[in-house]
């Protein structure tokens, strides 16, 4: 057994920790967009693999027998690259997700299908609105820049942004619920946008925004191809320790 773990996640992490408990053969693999990655307990690389021809050259070269998507939910491209590259190399792939966080009571969400969509829900007079989408699509909110925008990231930008006004908080998670909300209250949030990553570790923003009775864009997951998928780490292991089955 030699597994490879596409991480960057929380539950890539947590994944690590166990097959390094266990002394599985297991590499952790990271995109590089953060400039300061969390240490893996596993032999790691850093960077990607050059599109599906370059992972395919990887996994063989590696001699990987098993292929663990742990990435984010909406690496929708390093998701879809797994899959054509686990079918060509006739290797088990097992997608380790999280579950999709759902409206709850008192919530006031604007569901989109799209950062261009959730761009457009800002058409409309100034408001203090904090981004929680990451750094890749920042530069998309130029468009609405009459509002003052508070940015949440686990770096420095080291680029300016063509954003009016904006101000930047850096802190990496897992975010709590009295934080999240000192936060948004300290700086007026009036509006919130993310992406329905999921999980834990970031769910706190959407209580407070909650609390506070604020409403908030949310970004659904891109559709992608049907795929073997779990969710805890017990489903994991019983996966790996199941009779090999080639292909995905």
């Amino acid at each position: 057994m030699n597994i490879l773990i596409l991480g960057g996640t929380s539950e890539a992490s947590a994944l690590a920790s166990l097959l390094a408990e266990r002394a599985i053969p297991a590499t952790f693999s990271y995109a590089g967009r953060v400039s300061t990655p969390k240490p893996q307990p596993l032999p790691t690389r850093i960077g990607g693999f050059g599109g599906v021809d370059g992972l395919v050259a990887y996994l063989q070269q590696a001699g990987i027998s098993h292929l663990i998507d742990a990435t984010h939910p909406f690496a929708e491209q390093m998701s879809r690259h797994a899959l054509a590259a686990a079918a060509q190399c006739n290797i088990p792939l097992m997608a380790f997700t999280r579950p999709a966080w759902q409206p709850q009571p008192d919530d006031d969400w604007t569901p989109v299908a799209s950062m261009a969509e959730a761009v457009n829900q800002l058409d409309g007079p100034p408001q203090r609105i904090m981004l929680a989408i990451g750094r890749q699509h920042l530069e998309a909110f130029a468009a609405m820049p009459q509002h003052h925008y508070l940015l949440r990231l686990v770096d420095r930008l080291d680029h300016p942004l063509p954003l009016p006004h904006h101000t930047v908080t850096v802190d990496r998670g897992p975010f709590s619920m009295a934080g999240d909300l000192a936060l948004l209250k300290d700086h007026g949030v009036e509006r919130l946008v993310c992406k329905n990553a999921g999980g834990d570790g970031a769910v706190s923003k959407l209580t407070a925004a909650r609390v506070l009775g604020l409403p908030v864009v949310v970004i659904e997951r891109p559709t992608l191809p049907s795929r073997r998928e779990c969710h805890a780490l017990d489903d994991v292991l019983a996966w790996l320790s199941a009779p090999t089955e080639r292909g995905v």
